[in-house]
């Protein structure tokens, strides 16, 4: 036997004695694990983020374990089974895939995430038919933006040249602009969310993760602001009696040191 299959085999076997003997895993339910679920997935994509192979590993583990538990329960309710869930994986990863499993031909990777969402409309018995519907209500608004606009550009919907996109940010600026001018609130907010979507547009557009892009930015000002905290608790200063110039001072300090 396959030594994946035989390691597989012994976690689902894991699976079924803790459903039956651990007093936790027997009160688990699909929405008690969902929140835990999430908490796994974005501890996933911190170790992702911060390139520790090692923690991706054990990360991937805890994700694993999520997906095996909720097939079981799924088994329980005479609904699904592991088995299930990874034959509709394959069907449908043949299904998406025809320029590897078919005759479609392709020329780049542009083309087969259009043809994926092409395939996606067209699949029998799907309960959701039209192309946004596949984007989780629950995403991050940051997130969601991305995926969105990848999914509009899957179907055709996006600029004929990446270039173009600059001209929408600029239209946005200025039309914040005016609305801060009027010192309209509601409005400010708007035309701030309708930046920020041109922005993750045109980060999507040169191949940037904005999500990730935000998150290293923040993760680069705690360091530098803890950095800042830290010199100024050795002189004895609180940062509230600091002038912002002398606060500049220790903040540039940061920035040589990275």
């Amino acid at each position: 036997m396959d030594e994946r299959l035989k390691i597989f085999g012994e976690l689902l076997d894991i699976m079924d004695e803790l459903r039956e003997k651990c007093p936790w895993d027997r009160e688990q339910t699909f929405e008690s694990l969902r929140k835990l679920t999430i908490e796994e997935t974005y501890e996933l994509g911190d170790a992702i983020l911060q390139g520790d192979l090692s923690e991706i590993k054990k990360e991937l583990g805890d994700l694993l374990l999520h997906i095996v538990f909720y097939a079981k329960i799924g088994e329980e309710k005479k609904a699904f089974g592991m088995a299930d869930v990874i034959k509709g994986l394959n069907e449908k990863l043949i299904y998406r895939h025809p320029h590897i499993f078919g005759d479609v031909e392709v020329g780049s990777a542009r083309e087969v995430e259009q043809n994926w969402e092409a395939l996606k409309l067209k699949e029998k018995g799907r309960k959701k038919n039209q192309v946004l519907e596949g984007v989780p209500v629950s995403l991050p608004a940051l997130v969601k933006a991305n995926r969105i606009q990848e999914k509009a550009s899957g179907v055709g919907f996006d600029w004929e040249y990446r270039e173009q996109v600059w001209d929408k940010v600029k239209e946005e600026i200025t039309e914040l602009q005016q609305e801060i001018d009027n010192t309209d609130a509601d409005k400010m907010e708007a035309e701030f969310g309708d930046l920020f979507f041109a922005m993750v547009n045109a980060a999507r557009l040169y191949g940037i993760d904005p999500e990730a892009a935000l998150e290293r930015t923040n993760l680069k000002f705690i360091k530098r602001f803890n950095y800042l905290e830290s010199q100024t608790l050795k002189k004895g200063i609180d940062l509230k009696q600091m002038s912002l110039a002398e606060m500049d001072v220790i903040w540039e300090e940061a920035k040589r040191m990275e």
